[in-house]
């Protein structure tokens, strides 16, 4: 694995992460809102699969460029931009995309404003519309869960340890690993540059649960994807319920629904097999 940041055409830094083959075919995966949204288990099974994987950071997280965290001043397709500029910063030809969560509604964004730079799509524990209330026919958040969510005190977040015991308790509220959670937590706590951990640990949290809006509505835009699409969803998903994930195939031409019956918002190791087969069959 290779680290190292990119800077696009509109002088945005982003962190980048790069495995396998230089030389391979291109896969870029959005974090959702950091890279390590992508587990290593997935990156590693799609590199043995003969791809180049390269993950980053959005705005506002990890070693990317970091901004006010009270009023981020971009949009999606703002973010859009970022992910085709990478791709055709990195590659000639076009980059097989994939998106988690946050992360999934830009790679949507991207490959309707940008498909000259992609060549394939996969969408992973996310839904056709931007953040903030859903359309009548989509599944919302769990109530009782988005309650046990928003009532875990903030942490220092200055402070590794606090914020790492946060991201367990949010992961055991969402179903998801505590234990793989905390880890990834430090992690993200560990890379994100000297300059305030504490700032950019809280702007990931905003961009999470922000009003990031994406003018006009690209659901209905959707039919007109031309390019291969999976969509992957964990059964037990409460912060996206599965029903997003199934809209979201039917919404796309020829998109494969893979379903993760034991998995939630994250993707988990044991899945990482299952899913990069999946994506490197597109």
């Amino acid at each position: 694995m290779m680290r190292s940041t990119f800077r696009t055409p509109d002088g945005v830094t982003l962190g980048i992460e790069q495995f396998g083959d230089a030389a391979a075919p291109l896969v870029l995966l959005v974090g959702g809102t950091t890279m390590l949204s992508w587990p290593d288990a997935l990156c590693a099974a799609l590199a043995r699969g003969g791809r180049r994987v390269v993950r980053y950071d959005l705005r506002d997280s990890g070693a990317s460029t970091t901004l006010d965290p009270e009023a981020p001043a971009y949009t999606l397709r703002d973010l859009a931009a970022d992910a085709a500029a990478l791709a055709r910063g990195l590659d000639d030809r076009p980059a097989h995309l994939a998106g988690i969560g946050v992360g999934g509604m830009v790679a949507q964004v991207a490959a309707l404003d940008h498909p000259d730079a992609f060549s394939a799509l996969t969408l992973a524990g996310t839904r056709p519309v931007a953040p903030g209330p859903a359309d009548d026919d989509l599944p919302d958040h769990d109530a009782a869960t988005m309650g046990r969510l928003f009532a875990l005190p903030m942490p220092d977040w200055s402070d590794r340890a606090a914020v790492a015991e946060f991201a367990a308790a949010g992961a055991e509220v969402l179903g998801d690993d505590p234990a793989a959670a905390r880890t990834t937590a430090e992690r993200v706590f560990d890379r994100t540059p000297g300059t305030g951990p504490a700032v950019a640990t809280a702007n990931q949290m905003g961009m999470v649960f922000s009003r990031l809006d994406c003018a006009p509505r690209w659901r209905e835009r959707l039919p007109g994807l031309a390019i291969p699409t999976l969509v992957v969803h964990g059964r037990r998903d409460l912060f996206f319920p599965v029903g997003n994930g199934e809209a979201l195939a039917r919404e796309i031409p020829g998109a494969r629904l893979l379903v993760l019956e034991r998995a939630a918002a994250a993707i988990p190791d044991t899945a990482a097999d299952e899913v990069a087969a999946a994506m490197l069959a597109l």
